[in-house]
């Protein structure tokens, strides 16, 4: 999730009931921790592979684990959530390093159709980021995609854009113009894998987006949808006119409440999808 505060020290821990229900291990992947939650019971050895939002500057916070607690409850789905280095040290070549190792350590244990990525605002940037590269790269594709009011544009070009910030009460353009301008270092900002809203989206995995109205993402994740449908791509889209930024981690709304059987769905559904 994007913001405009000043970050913690560190990823918020784990919360205690998914300590309950998770076992938790901690590895060091390239030099960054590496958390894994696999279910005390019922797990079915799918993996979900998550990247959590923050402008590529904030850490991990309490909502994040809301949205995984919720998203997965019931599914045994085994989730993994590496802390990638965040910016101004950080940047998209050490991440995608670190998500390409822990990406060729799960389809090595549970193969490529048995893991979902997914992600949430600068999160689902690098979900769907993911996507394009292990395409681009030859690799065997994940099972899916799961992108929950994805940052797709670091530019904050979309004309829509002005029309929808005051209906905005977390997001400033501004502040993401900057945010992302840190997170570049100096490459282009249109490189698909730092704005996938420039990717080629043809033979993509499903791809799921989760989108509320009053954000100020909601015309590149349309355009998104848009592009995907006209690719022939097997995923949803799901649109909450009236819900915000990452309404999903909103676990005590109307709007969230409808949303997470669905994600619990495609979670848990038994059937492999892939593209050939």
């Amino acid at each position: 999730m994007a913001g405009t505060c000043a970050p913690a020290a560190r990823a918020a821990p784990v919360p205690a009931p998914l300590r309950a229900r998770y076992e938790v291990t901690r590895s060091t992947v390239a030099g960054r921790p590496v958390l894994r939650l696999t279910p005390r019971r019922g797990a079915t050895g799918r993996h979900l592979l998550y990247t959590h939002g923050g402008a590529y500057a904030f850490p991990l916070q309490t909502a994040h684990w809301w949205l995984l607690q919720h998203a997965a409850k019931g599914t045994g789905v085994t989730l993994t959530v590496p802390l990638y280095r965040l910016a101004p040290e950080g940047d998209a070549p050490a991440a995608y390093a670190l998500l390409r190792t822990v990406y060729d350590a799960l389809c090595a244990e549970a193969g490529s159709g048995n893991v979902t990525l997914g992600g949430d605002s600068a999160g689902g940037g690098l979900a769907l980021g993911q996507a394009v590269a292990y395409r681009d790269a030859g690799l065997p594709p994940p099972r899916q995609v799961l992108l929950f009011s994805p940052w797709l544009d670091l530019t904050m070009s979309h004309p829509a854009l002005p029309s929808l910030e005051p209906l905005d009460p977390l997001l400033r353009t501004d502040d993401l113009i900057e945010a992302g301008r840190l997170w570049a270092h100096g490459a282009d900002p249109r490189d698909p894998l730092l704005s996938p809203r420039f990717a080629d989206v043809a033979g993509l995995p499903p791809v799921h987006v989760f989108q509320g109205g009053r954000d100020l993402f909601a015309a590149d994740a349309r355009l998104l949808a848009d592009r995907l449908a006209a690719a022939g791509n097997g995923g949803t889209y799901t649109y909450e006119p009236e819900a915000g930024h990452v309404y999903v981690s909103a676990v005590w709304t109307p709007e969230a409440r409808r949303s997470l059987p669905r994600v619990r769905r495609l979670l848990g559904d038994p059937v492999t999808r892939q593209v050939g």
